[in-house]
């Protein structure tokens, strides 16, 4: 097959205070189509190893188009977003004939003036190619599924796991059903439904992981091609921000019958586990007395997970208010990461390692950021080219400039790329031993126990006031469709 693959990457917070332009994914990942490497630095993402393995086996041809990803921030720019789309339709235009688009999105993205970035895009797409070339996506599932998305056509599939550990098999899947329609041999249809709920629901312990196993039980029904449990995005604020359930299933009665009553028995079990699956996330007082109960019992580190101040859900990455709290309390021997701040990071590496130093850390970005903290610390390491092992298998993400830091009992790593914490890596990069520590602090959501539950004597989620608060009640949602829950 001659399959154009392109890529526009974007879970849009609508509170951040982080802007986002073109240049937020230069700084991330732009390919365009007159790289004269483009398809190799598209390929070198591990989100498409399940597609791209299939592709090869099959000796097809990739044709690459615009390939995009910024970390997680405030709506685009208007001008950004149409620049970036136009790009990517006019590379595929570019390409002459191809027999199906395959796409990496994510399924919260938004643009000044365009509330549902996917669906505008997918709606382009189907104008290009017509009503004969299948468009397949994989997303994220942290998606707010909307009908325009649906109503393009286009085959779409989202991870089933949080932390996202399973893109290969998704994209496998994706390959096998593409390949089917493009030979003729299957046609499918969509049925979906809205699920009215909000949250942060992990699939690695019940009752989520029960779930995805009857997910995957469903679609060996017959007649039924791929279920995806979409969980939603709370902070991007659309009249479709909600999870949902999207069932593809053969274009034919019985298989559309089927599609229905799965979805009439999966979408109230889902609403069913809203409160069982939602993530005990402790006000930050609460979490650490937890913590230091912790400590005393278990042998090992006890991991505390600062979830509001997560860079991969759109916050700042700068928050002090963990920090404060353990110098307050006089918590000793702990390992805290990553504390986005350039300037931190640039006075601590023109010191050098083994300079002792007064350094303002953190707290740079706005209100949701707190104070700065003002420490004596002596820098540990520095380094340039650190990164971090990803959720999915074979990734790695660099961490920019970035040092280790210890004072007063705390050793703090701070970075110059903002992003959240996905393996011990961020530690041991700058020689920090996290297993030595008896508490480690990770400014990370669910994706950090990917890495960290291997070592974890106890895993705590702390609810900071920062911008992925837990209680939704104080956003300023000025789109939500109501009613919701947990607002209603």
């Amino acid at each position: 097959m001659r399959i154009f693959l392109a890529g526009l990457i974007h879970e849009t917070n609508s509170f951040s205070p982080i802007p986002t332009g073109v240049a937020s994914f230069e700084e991330g990942l732009l390919v365009r189509r007159a790289d004269p490497d483009a398809l190799r630095r598209i390929e070198a993402q591990a989100m498409l190893g399940g597609v791209l393995a299939a592709a090869r086996s099959k000796g097809d041809t990739l044709l690459p188009g615009l390939f995009a990803v910024a970390e997680p921030s405030g709506p685009l720019a208007r001008p950004g977003y149409e620049e970036l789309r136009d790009a990517l339709l006019a590379d595929l235009k570019a390409s002459g004939p191809v027999d199906a688009v395959v796409l990496m999105l994510h399924g919260a993205m938004l643009a000044e003036g365009y509330p549902d970035c996917e669906g505008d895009l997918l709606t382009r797409l189907r104008e290009v190619v017509g009503p004969g070339v299948p468009i397949a996506a994989l997303l994220d599932l942290h998606g707010n599924l909307s009908a325009a998305m649906v109503d393009s056509g286009a085959l779409l599939i989202a991870c089933k796991e949080y932390p996202h550990i399973d893109y290969a098999a998704r994209g496998a899947e994706l390959y096998s059903l593409l390949s089917r329609r493009v030979c003729g041999e299957l046609a499918w249809r969509a049925h979906w439904r809205r699920v009215p709920m909000l949250g942060i629901f992990g699939t690695s312990q019940s009752p989520m992981r029960e779930f995805v196993q009857r997910l995957q039980t469903s679609e060996t029904r017959p007649g039924l091609l791929s279920i995806s449990a979409l969980h939603g995005f709370p902070w991007s604020d659309t009249e479709h921000t909600s999870a949902a359930l999207l069932a593809y299933a053969e274009d034919k009665p019985s298989a559309d019958a089927a599609a229905r009553s799965v979805l009439d028995e999966l979408a109230p079990a889902f609403y069913g586990l809203r409160e069982m699956a939602s993530a005990k996330r402790l006000p930050l007082a609460l979490a650490l007395d937890e913590a230091e109960t912790a400590m005393r019992n278990n042998r090992g580190p006890v991991v505390l997970a600062d979830t509001a101040d997560n860079p991969g859900g759109g916050a700042a990455c700068d928050s002090t208010f963990v920090l404060r709290a353990l110098l307050d309390r006089g918590i000793r021997d702990a390992a805290l990461g990553m504390i986005w701040d350039p300037q931190a990071v640039g006075l601590a590496t023109a010191a050098g390692v083994g300079a002792q130093l007064s350094l303002r850390i953190g707290g740079k970005v706005g209100p949701m950021s707190g104070d700065p903290v003002d420490l004596d610390v002596e820098v540990l390491a520095c380094r340039s080219d650190a990164r971090q092992r990803g959720f999915t298998p074979g990734a790695f993400e660099p961490l920019g400039a970035a040092v280790a830091l210890r004072g007063a009992g705390i050793t703090i790593v701070l970075n110059s790329l903002r992003q959240q914490v996905f393996s011990p890596d961020c530690f041991t990069e700058l020689g920090v031993d996290p297993t030595a520590h008896r508490l480690v602090v990770v400014k990370s959501t669910q994706h950090f126990r990917a890495g960290f539950d291997r070592i974890a004597a106890a895993t705590i989620y702390a609810d900071t006031p920062s911008t992925l608060q837990a209680d939704m009640s104080g956003l300023p949602y000025r789109h939500l469709r109501r009613p919701v829950w947990p607002l209603d």
